[in-house]
């Protein structure tokens, strides 16, 4: 039992320091995309399309959808709002918003037909929008944004240009999350991190890699990459329809690129509670994991090394140690000192490679700390979700 101990701390500790030491460094939250340099303008600023499926947004509408009909964009762009058959006036919003802006004849509002067999809602409304835009203007490039997104003036103008100067097929930034709350400030960065951690960036943005990934809030896409892959009908019942776009798109051999963004591109939905992030991950969590239960055993296990053993090893450590040195347990000094090493530098690696994600959201460094709590949390909410998944308990799209 005592050797079974100090391997799992050991484990542990090689899981951790093999994340520090990955030649992608996916935990330093590199590159954001904002503070690169603009690259030089085209000859031609081409022609762009807004899609913004919008299901029940009347009140994320007022906050972002002016910042997109005012885009500081030289070259012809629209708006298409894809009405998904809300039922709080989401389309009489939109409308609204349009002629407020001066921008009524720049907004197009569809009504969202019903939800064909084997789509699923985000990727029929993309769709839907889509196939509009093509008819009405073929644009050159697809932006594809979600309602509660909020673009800086000039979000459009930067992420054309890189996509023109670096001949990018997909161009997706991570949309700066919200972090306020209680319950987003232990869970919004492990979010980040823990995705970086599944895609790192410079490996997405490596030609040669087969790493492929996108953040859906905020994803510029060539058309005509688009339209080699097949249309959204490729990805029709993609439920993580970001990543599974990204790899159609890269498997054609382009470039993608992929950063965080720190104040250009933010996402505004709330989340106030522990419970209302776990719905979110929730649903997709099992689909991550290709609904798989080996996968999922595996994913469980390794949260456990990662996030359980580190600060429970050091707590038996301590304990034993001084047990040991009041006459009260047997264990011997080595055993103890090793548990204390291993948990202790196991944490001390996860706290090391998640400061970067801390500093990101500008809090304290006191919150490095508290990864394990969040570490286990998510992976209870992975486990929820394979548990609704084998009971028929899914979630839509915008619903819980």
């Amino acid at each position: 039992m005592v050797v079974a101990g100090v391997l799992l701390g050991l484990m542990s500790v090689m899981i951790w320091l093999g994340i520090w030491l990955h030649p992608a460094c996916p935990w330093d939250f590199q590159p954001v995309g904002d503070d690169e340099p603009i690259p030089p303008p085209p000859s031609v600023w081409p022609a762009v399309c807004i899609l913004v499926p919008a299901r029940n947004e009347r009140e994320s509408l007022p906050r972002t959808l002016p910042a997109l009909l005012q885009q500081d964009y030289p070259g012809p762009f629209m708006v298409v709002v894809v009405d998904d058959r809300s039922r709080d006036g989401t389309a009489e919003i939109a409308r609204a918003l349009a002629r407020e802006a001066g921008a009524g004849d720049r907004l197009h509002v569809l009504a969202g037909k019903d939800l064909p067999t084997g789509w699923v809602g985000k990727v029929w409304a993309l769709e839907q929008g889509a196939t509009f835009a093509l008819a009405k203007q073929r644009p050159k490039y697809l932006l594809l944004t979600d309602a509660d997104i909020r673009h800086a003036a000039g979000s459009l103008r930067r992420l054309v240009s890189e996509s023109e100067h670096r001949q990018l097929a997909l161009n997706s930034r991570m949309a700066r999350l919200r972090c306020v709350s209680r319950a987003e400030l232990l869970l919004v960065p492990p979010f980040v991190f823990f995705f970086n951690l599944l895609y790192p960036m410079r490996q997405v943005n490596n030609l040669h890699s087969r790493v492929a990934a996108a953040a859906g809030g905020c994803v510029l896409l060539a058309t005509q990459a688009l339209l080699r892959a097949g249309g959204f009908a490729s990805i029709r019942d993609r439920i993580i329809d970001d990543v599974s776009l990204a790899r159609q798109i890269k498997a054609q051999g382009v470039s993608l690129q992929l950063a965080v963004s720190r104040t250009e591109v933010e996402s505004l939905r709330v989340y106030d509670s522990v419970e209302s992030l776990w719905i979110m991950v929730r649903r997709t969590a099992f689909t991550e994991l290709r609904y798989s239960w080996v996968r999922l055993v595996g994913a469980v296990l390794g949260l456990l090394l990662m996030f359980f053993v580190p600060p429970l090893w050091l707590m038996m450590g301590l304990v034993w140690s001084m047990m040991d040195a009041s006459g009260g347990l047997a264990t011997g000094s080595s055993t103890s000192a090793v548990l204390v090493l291993t948990g202790l530098g196991a944490w001390m690696l996860m706290a090391r490679v998640y400061q970067p994600a801390v500093r990101f959201f500008g809090l304290s460094l006191n919150w490095v700390w508290t990864l394990p709590i969040a570490g286990l949390l998510y992976g209870a909410m992975t486990v929820d979700s394979a548990l609704r998944y084998v009971t028929g308990m899914r979630i839509g799209w915008r619903d819980r």
